[in-house]
Parts: structure tokens; sequence; C-alpha cells
């Protein structure tokens, strides 16, 4: 889904308000360059930088100035420079790319005096590790506003199937991460890197706009040591998935990227054993479990790093079990309706769940009957829509499921057919033979061409096989 240029009016307005831009970054970066902080035409530069800036976030909402090889983007619009202004304008991409900078994001609420210390950190000489440098030094500043991602983060619309997992699985790790390291933060009681969380979220939502098939192969990764922190980064990476499909601007997904990435951080607040407990849990642990909901939505507003109180996720924290009917937990006492957010991570979830093996759960579903399930049971209390839209988006055999061919082969979905019709088609890698022997190369099909079916789905623990492997 790309940003229409109509959203900032007419295209001419678009490509003037980024070279507006471009020209005001170039002018604030020279003055400091030249000028004491103090000195007016510093002052002024800073000014115009703030004025051009503030114009484009009103319109908008957020502004993201990308650099991808010789090009600049303005949200999705890439900028037009002829030969006048390109040596000025390169000038302040060489600035970018010292730094290690492949976006600039600006969000409403910026502050006049956010732009100070932002631009001073351009000026300076980068280190030995510039991006990882130039990020810790902003977090010492009080910019709240303005952020930055690293350059191998911000690649091309278009990318081939090998380029595009590879940067998925970046991606991917460094969600992981962020959210192993955010959620332990929480349950010691230390800071959150908001920074951090941030562009993680952002990440995922510009993989899964560019390439949507690679970033749902991350979630076969599921690794039941990490179980916590890959059901976090699965269920956003879902949700995106799902919020895309419904026509979400970039911003609406990050929201609910963030929501869903933290839709579960009531439970650092919960005792390790009951989260951790093999066997069922006795009445006493379970009610304490129901307490994640509110716990979570007390956790968000508790937490420093945002540059705004997240009452979005707050509610999807608190209201992610409360099934489409209100029957799940917490009870409530008057008639409400989950969020259109909220509603999605239900269903995100509840897939990722289904389908993962954890602390209770050693043996999980087959994908296709979870979505079977979510489909079918009005008990489990999904919102049908949006369950449908999963399936649309994941077919009736979603990537990473180890299906039997009617060749009595063993292969493993990993692509899904789109067009309607051929949703329980997807296109397989056959990896063994009618005998069970494994093949030196696995062989591509597309099933949807008739010349073999599926007839069931079987679990890849019982063959002891890993379908990451045959995918990633």
């Amino acid at each position: 889904m790309k940003r229409d240029a109509g959203s900032f009016g007419e295209r001419g307005v678009v490509q003037a308000s980024g070279r507006k831009l471009l020209t005001a970054f170039y002018g604030a970066i020279q003055a400091l360059k030249l000028y004491p902080l103090e000195n007016d035409h510093v002052q002024q530069a800073l000014n115009d930088l703030h004025d051009v800036t503030g114009g484009i976030v009103r319109q908008e909402g957020s502004l993201e100035l990308r650099i991808v090889g010789d090009f600049f983007f303005l949200n999705e619009t890439r900028l037009r420079l002829d030969l006048s202004n390109f040596s000025t304008f390169g000038s302040f991409a060489s600035a970018l790319t010292e730094h290690g900078i492949g976006a600039v994001e600006v969000v409403a609420g910026v502050e006049r005096q956010e732009w100070a210390p932002f631009v001073s950190l351009l000026t300076r000489k980068a280190d030995a590790s510039p991006f990882e440098g130039f990020i810790d030094r902003l977090a010492a500043t009080p910019v709240e506003h303005i952020d930055v991602r690293a350059e191998q983060d911000v690649g091309e619309p278009e990318m081939d199937t090998e380029e595009a997992l590879t940067a998925a699985k970046r991606t991917y790790a460094q969600s992981v991460r962020a959210a192993k390291d955010v959620l332990t933060d929480i349950r010691l009681g230390r800071a959150v890197n908001g920074r951090k969380v941030k562009r993680a979220v952002q990440n995922i939502v510009d993989q899964v706009l560019n390439n949507e098939p690679s970033m749902v192969t991350m979630t076969t990764l599921r690794d039941f040591d990490e179980y916590t922190f890959t059901h976090s980064v699965n269920v956003c990476i879902f949700s995106v998935v799902i919020g895309q499909r419904l026509g979400l601007t970039k911003l609406q997904l990050y929201e609910l990227g963030l929501g869903a990435l933290f839709h579960d951080i009531g439970k650092t607040r919960i005792d390790l054993e009951v989260i951790n407990k093999a066997s069922g849990l006795n009445d006493d642990e379970w009610a304490q479990l129901k307490e994640h909901p509110a716990e979570g939505l007390l956790a968000l507003f508790g937490m420093h790093g945002f540059a705004d109180v997240p009452y979005r996720q707050m509610l999807m924290a608190y209201e992610h079990h409360m099934k489409i009917d209100l029957t799940g937990y917490p009870p409530n006492k008057r008639s409400r309706k989950p969020t259109i957010f909220s509603r999605i991570c239900q269903v995100a979830d509840g897939f990722d769940a289904g389908t993962s093996v954890r602390s209770y759960q050693y043996k999980p579903w087959p994908a296709d009957e979870v979505l079977k399930e979510m489909r079918d049971n009005p008990q489990r209390g999904y919102d049908q829509l949006l369950v449908k839209v999963l399936i649309n988006a994941t077919g009736v055999y979603p990537i990473g499921t180890l299906v039997i061919l009617d060749t009595y082969e063993l292969a493993v979905v990993s692509k899904v057919n789109q067009a309607p019709e051929h949703l329980h088609q997807p296109i397989v890698k056959v990896i063994s033979n009618e005998l069970g022997v494994p093949l030196a190369t696995p062989t591509l099909v597309d099933l949807s061409q008739g010349v073999r079916t599926i007839i069931k789905t079987t679990d890849p623990q019982k063959y002891g096989i890993r379908v990451s492997d045959y995918l990633i």
C-alpha cells in the first residue's frame, strides 16, 4: 500500500514541499558548521527548518525523509532534483550517510528546541560505528519527536526474493532483540529504550509493505526458549499484515504494530513460575494470569520513552482477550466493543499462539486446523471478517505448513497463491520422495497447476523436520 501524492495535494506541491525541506536541512547544517548556536543566521535557519517540517507534519500526521541510492523520498513520493540543486542536496545526503542514516522521521508534536541538538549531531564527525554512535548520542538529548533509521533498514520498494528474505531476517532478528530488551527492562524496573522499539516496529511495517511474504516467512522461526519474544514479534507481523489489507495508512500500521508488540506486556508483572508452568494452572494461578491484560494497560500508562501516552496500545493490551462477544477477560460491567486494533490483535495472537510450541503446549496445532477453528467455532470469539482477511493473507495452508501430497511426497508450503480460487493450492517445496527419502535439492511445485494435491497436513516434529530450514 503506497501513500498517494494526493494526500499532500497536487503532485507539484509535493515536490515543492520536498525541495523546501531539503533546502531547510541543508541551510541549518551549513549555518551550524559556520556559526555558533546563538548566531542570528543559525536561529533563522532552525526556524525555517521547524516551519517547513511543521507544515508537512500537520498535513500528513508525520514526515519521513528517506534516502535510497541517489534518490530522496518524502514519505512515498520520490523527489525530482535537477542539476541546479543536486549538489546542494547531495551535501545533505552525505551528512546522513556519513552517520549510516537512511531515513529521518518527524512526528506530530515536534518542538522548535529539538532541532538544534539534532542538527548539531549531523555536523559532528562520525564514530567507528556511525549509526550506533549517532543513536547513543541522540538518546542523551531531549529530542523526542525526531528519529532516524539505519541505511540497511531503508531499501527500494521492490526487491527480489533473496534480497527480501535477507532484509526480513535482519528486521526479524532486530525486532526479537528489541522485544527481549524492552520486556526484560520492564520486568526489572529499568527505563525503556523507546527509540529501539519504535525503529523495530517501523522496520516491520516497511518490510510488510515492501514484501509481505518475506515477513510472514519469518514467523516460522519459532524458538521455544524465546517464545515470549518471538510471539510478540509474530503477533506484530500478522497484525500489520491484516491492517495493510484493510487499507490502514502507514502511520496507523505503526500504531497497530506497536500495540501488537506490547499486547502481552502485562505478563512482565506476573510471577514467572505461572508464566512458564508446564502443567495446567490451578484456579489461583489462572486468576493471576487473567490479570495480565489489566496489568498491561497499567504498564503502558506508566511507561516512559514515548512522545505521547500510548492510549491505543493501552486498549489493545487490555482488550486482546475479551472476545468479540465480551465472554473473555477481563470481565465487563457495561456493554462495549473492542476497538478494531484490539480485534486485529486478537486474531493475530490466536493464530500464532495456536501454532506455536509453548510451555504448556508441546504439540502445536497444524496451521490450517487453527484457521478452521478460528473461522468455524464462534466460542473462540474472533471477528470473522478479520479471520477471513488473515486466511486471504496466509492461504488455507500458511507458509511453513508441512503437507503430504497425493504422491505421498512430503512438502513445505513456501508461498501463497493469492488468487482466491487457489488459496487451497499453494506453492510448495517437495522435500522427500514417496518413500520418505529426503531430496538433495527440494523441488518447487505450484499446486494450482493440478499436477499434485494436498492430502493432509502433518507435524514436522514427527519427522524431525525444521521447516524454516527449507524457507530461509
